[in-house]
């Protein structure tokens, strides 16, 4: 508290000044959201009684800029945290603050930041509210660029956990050149950008039966290769031993390799990514679980799905080990032709398969060691989709999905007794414009399976009338489930109401259990039942 009353007198200070000076007084800018939800118990979804009745989550943003200068606060409330939340989240206060400034190449920031280099492999500092995430860096961040073309970054500090900070240091360094810029006279098509990263974390070693590295390091390097049809990158990250309670206290050095490169021209794109991750979660406090204190951020190389039912069984980035490929092919049917219709017809085929390592177990302290571009023995994800979009006329538009996933439930969700769950998921999706502002949006999905709990079918309407109102009905029905009993409709209703910048949601009905994943890292949503409010506003 008294290190937030402090920053609040520097900026009271600070406004007093340019007041006194007859300065323009800069901009305020900020946001605002509300997420609540009232409880019922039900027993035969496994909704939870919940004694408070009503939960919430709250936030408010205030940022200030004038000139080069900013600085800003973000005040969060959890009363008590939603349901699938950490409940290491309850309370309220100040939990984001900041203050920089930025002239000729230079830049600093003191107190909170967020921050990435390259894709993330060794350093990402971020929030993501769905997931409850929010490892937000609390120290010094400086960002310099002496010459064209290079760019340095610099920042030391800890990291967010709930309201308080973890107790590692983590220390990091990274710096970009683009050749383009930097070379006088450098004459190409392409571009081309190299780029590479330190970091270092420190915890004292408090382990009485371990001898424990007090501080570890991890070094990235990174390509980039950009021309008018083609984007290649690709990065390189390494480790030293890190032994935490992730990967059970051993002393292995950690790896990742990610390439992706993406091609483009007028009506066809192809994408093709690969990823290898060995013994890579990176986090300031080894004794860390769950999504805390994370430094290092892996990418997914899985279609994030949209639709309900396809995203039933999502993939969750594995950073002990896995090594796994995707690809993507789009490609657009000319309009005024047999397959491409009056306005043409989009047809994407999309598919990834992950597996774990091809490992071998030791006796020692390291714990194992892999073969680097071997696949292992088990098949962790794979998924194969074809989606084809067309327009039917100036009032229908037509989606068509088929997805074929296998999910290794056991090995990606860390459970037991559940196996491999093998899915067949077809999609159709209509939407009918009325008018300019009026349109109906209807989705029917099915999921087909044997395994887990069973198939199910799911069936949306929803009606917007724009800028302002939207209206959806919801119905999730498990007819596939062996226990009769628990072959349930989970029907949920919703409307909201849009002004300007401002945004009403409310909302009724039953939620199934499920994972929330968001490229690749994952919440458990358990199973609810009653009325939920939302509200967003920003100036």
């Amino acid at each position: 508290m008294k290190r937030i009353l402090v920053f609040i007198g520097l900026l009271t200070c600070s406004a007093a000044y340019v007041q006194a000076q007859n300065f323009e007084l800069g901009e305020i800018h900020g946001n605002f959201q509300l997420d609540g939800q009232y409880y019922i118990e039900d027993s035969l979804i496994g909704a939870k009684a919940v004694p408070e009745k009503i939960r919430s989550n709250a936030f408010a943003n205030l940022n200030y800029t004038r000139g080069g200068f900013k600085a800003g606060l973000r005040y969060e409330s959890y009363q008590k945290p939603l349901l699938g939340f950490d409940s290491r989240y309850e309370g309220s206060g100040v939990t984001y603050r900041y203050a920089g400034y930025e002239s000729d190449g230079f830049e600093f920031t003191v107190g909170n930041f967020y921050e990435q280099f390259g894709s993330g492999l060794i350093f990402r500092s971020y929030e993501e509210r769905q997931l409850g995430i929010d490892n937000a860096m609390d120290g010094i961040r400086v960002r310099y660029r002496p010459v064209n073309g290079l760019y340095l970054k610099g920042m030391i500090g800890k990291q967010r956990f709930f309201f308080e900070t973890g107790s590692g240091i983590v220390r990091g360094f990274d710096g970009e050149l683009n050749l383009n810029e930097f070379i006088p006279g450098f004459k190409s098509k392409s571009t081309y950008i190299i780029g590479g990263s330190a970091v270092s974390k420190y915890q004292a070693d408090d382990d009485p039966l371990r001898i424990l590295p007090e501080n570890v390091a991890a070094f990235a390097g990174r390509f980039n290769w950009i021309s008018s049809r083609l984007n290649f990158y690709t990065e390189y990250a390494y480790k030293i031993n890190d032994p935490s309670l992730t990967n059970n206290f051993i002393y292995k050095n950690g790896e990742a390799l990610f390439a992706t490169i993406n091609y483009s021209v007028k009506g066809f794109s192809a994408s093709l990514s690969g990823k290898r991750i060995d013994n890579m979660d990176f986090r300031s406090d080894r004794n860390a679980d769950a999504n805390n204190l994370t430094m290092s951020f892996l990418p997914a190389i899985s279609k994030q799905h949209t639709y309900a039912l396809a995203a039933y069984y999502p993939y969750a980035t594995q950073p002990q080990g896995e090594i796994g490929l995707q690809g993507e092919v789009s490609y657009n049917l000319k309009k005024g032709t047999a397959l491409g219709g009056a306005y043409g017809t989009l047809v994407t085929l999309n598919f990834s398969k992950v597996n774990n390592l091809d490992t071998t177990r030791l006796n020692n302290e390291q714990g194992y060691t892999s073969k680097y571009f071997s696949l292992g023995d088990a098949t962790l994800y794979e998924d194969i989709n074809l989606e084809i979009a067309r327009k039917l006329n100036s009032k229908w538009k037509a989606t068509v999905t088929y997805m074929y996933q296998v999910f290794n439930k056991d090995r990606v969700q860390n459970l037991a007794g559940y196996g491999t769950v093998y899915s067949h998921i077809g999609v159709l999706e209509l939407n009918y414009k009325i008018n300019a502002k009026k349109n109906i949006r209807v989705e029917v999905q099915e999921l087909y399976t044997k395994q887990d709990a069973g198939s199910w079918v799911m069936g949306l309407a929803e009606y917007t009338v724009s800028p302002h109102w939207f209206f959806a009905l919801i119905d999730q029905y498990n007819y596939g489930n062996e226990q009769s009993e628990k072959q349930v409709h989970y029907f949920s209703t919703s409307f909201g109401y849009t002004r300007k910048a401002t945004r009403i949601a409310l909302g009724y009905g039953k939620q199934r259990e499920g994972y929330l994943c968001v490229g690749g890292v994952c919440r458990l949503i358990p199973a609810s039942y009653g009325m939920s409010l939302s509200v967003t506003s920003s100036f």
